[in-house]
């Protein structure tokens, strides 16, 4: 079976550092890393709401230098949308406004499951590194 072809990124190359967000409304948890590793580091799950969540964020990207974000959007398992789905999307828009960067969506369906099988202490802060190795493996390997 072939794969799907890679979608070119534009602004974007191998050696771009990207942020990932798994977004929660009451928590979302970050991962840094870029595409020639293709592999994600957890950095923290942010808990701040509003405008001290992008406080937080803005201080993340002038201390990563990111070219890029990633963020998780959740689905049903069957696919379907759902109010989580839409707010993923919303804090999407708001990304690329206030920051002026790219922004690449990545399907999260069962990220915090894997995350939580892993063991992981920070589910959110783990559920973004695997958003971030999937935004990878769909664009860089």
């Amino acid at each position: 079976m072939s794969e799907a072809p890679r979608v070119a990124l534009p602004g974007v190359s191998t050696a771009s550092t990207f942020l990932a967000f798994d977004f929660g409304l009451k928590r979302v948890g970050v991962a840094t890393g870029t595409g020639l590793m293709r592999q994600g580091q957890a950095l923290r799950t942010l808990t701040a709401q509003g405008d001290a969540r992008f406080t937080a964020i803005q201080a993340l990207l002038r201390e990563w230098q990111p070219q890029a974000l990633v963020v998780g959007v959740p689905f049903h398992p069957d696919g379907a949308e759902h109010e989580n789905t839409q707010r993923a999307r919303r804090f999407i828009r708001q990304l690329q406004g206030r920051f002026k960067l790219p922004v690449y969506a990545v399907d999260e369906r069962y990220t915090t499951t894997e995350a939580l099988a892993a063991g992981a202490r920070d589910a959110d802060g783990a559920s973004a590194v695997l958003i971030l190795e999937q935004f990878f493996r769909e664009h860089f390997v």
